[in-house]
């Protein structure tokens, strides 16, 4: 068979299940391509069924155990930790033996703890002949200011080709990490969850929401960067000026950072305010975000977004801070409002005009609906990385 024809066998390298959705849908699509994908990575415990609903059978090296048991978290990673390691040894066995073509890494956890021994086996496949393909969806680890930079530069040198998810991201490898532009292939990131059933009444009525009430909805992994402060502040003048949106605040976050905001809460006197601080599964996730008639998105700095692009496959009202990330997919006032990232008055001033204005919020919903985010994405973004696969093996940069 011809080599420019010839489907390429690939490795696809989330052996701690980091990024489990977006590693699911992206080999769902490509196998749909009929690529020869194997998904290394163990069960994601908080959704066990996250790759075997999307039809992927997982090969995580030797053994898939930790993530099928709800554990304690230090433990859990300690296991984790043991259990890749013995996946790692015998990966390496194996493709010391008979490498795949390419080896598509979505993350190396190990790495952001400074533990090499993903990247060593990354570098063994490399000198076996495996092409290096790296999704980057976070530059550096979040909220570790620039103490992990030596090594991802090394790491962004290292590998045969770089996929990121917008041309801000591209500019930012080229500036502060030295990559060569033509190294890195932008491919947009896919929406998640846009696949899944409307979602049965009671999920709803398990987080006490009163479907009489305008919904303004904040949902994700609660981290400093993602504004949840700036949103309440913001929101205290939402209470002030009207009575009809409730703010629902959804997702896991470290104890510290949720005392935060409950203090924050009580400081502020809010009263219009749930904080559901526990993991959402995905079908409570879709309910939610067909209930709510604003979504918000108060980040502060953001490489990539799959809340975003969540909120936008299920075709929601959009209140963004103006990041250059996000005006790739957003503009103001067509599509979504977008607000100064560091202007809790600019983000209440947005919500406040959007919960008085019904037709504006369907305009800016119908605009989104016209994107047509769903899965025609994941098969664009799938037949652009087989071009980015044929690239590599080619030996091109």
């Amino acid at each position: 068979m011809n080599e420019d024809t010839r489907q390429p066998t690939v490795f696809m390298m989330d052996l701690w299940a980091t990024v489990p959705y977006y590693t699911a849908y992206l080999s769902r699509a490509l196998l749909a391509k009929s690529v020869n994908v194997t998904v290394g990575s163990i069960s994601y415990y908080l959704d066990p069924e996250c790759f075997s609903s999307r039809g992927i059978k997982l090969d995580p090296g030797l053994m898939d155990v930790v993530g099928r048991f709800r554990l304690p978290r230090l433990p859990r990673r300690v296991f984790k930790l043991l259990e890749s390691l013995l996946n790692l040894a015998a990966l390496s066995i194996r493709f010391a033996i008979s490498p795949p073509d390419i080896v598509h890494v979505q993350f190396l956890t190990m790495l952001t703890q400074r533990l090499p021994f993903d990247l060593w086996f990354v570098r063994l496949c490399q000198r076996r002949g495996s092409k290096i393909v790296l999704t980057v969806h976070d530059l550096l680890p979040h909220n570790t200011g620039q103490s992990h930079k030596r090594i991802f530069h090394d790491l962004y040198q290292m590998v045969d080709r770089i996929i990121c998810h917008s041309d801000t991201v591209r500019e930012r490898l080229a500036e502060e990490f030295a990559v060569p532009e033509e190294k890195v292939s932008v491919i947009a990131h896919g929406p998640f969850f846009y696949d899944l059933p409307v979602t049965a009444e009671q999920i709803l009525q398990s987080f006490a929401l009163d479907p009489r009430k305008l919904l303004v909805l904040w949902q994700g992994i609660i981290s400093p960067y993602k504004g949840i402060d700036l949103l309440l502040d913001a929101w205290q003048r939402v209470e002030a000026t009207t009575e009809q949106p409730h703010l629902l605040i959804a997702g896991t976050g470290s104890p510290q950072l949720l005392e935060q905001i409950r203090e924050q809460i009580r400081r502020l006197n809010l009263q219009r305010v749930q904080l559901h601080p526990r993991f959402i599964s995905a079908e409570e996730l879709v309910a939610l975000y067909r209930a709510a008639e604003i979504v918000v998105y108060p980040y502060r700095a953001i490489t990539t977004s799959g809340a975003l692009a969540t909120g936008l496959a299920l075709c929601k009202t959009i209140v963004a801070s103006d990041l250059p990330v996000f005006r790739e997919l957003l503009t103001d006032k067509e599509n979504a409002l977008l607000v100064d990232p560091q202007d809790s008055l600019a983000l209440a001033n947005a919500l406040t005009e959007l919960s008085k204005d019904a037709p504006l919020r369907a305009q800016l919903a119908n605009n989104v609906r016209s994107m047509n985010f769903g899965e025609e994405s994941w098969l664009s973004i799938a037949a652009k990385t087989i071009e980015c696969y044929k690239f590599v093996q080619r030996g091109q940069l």
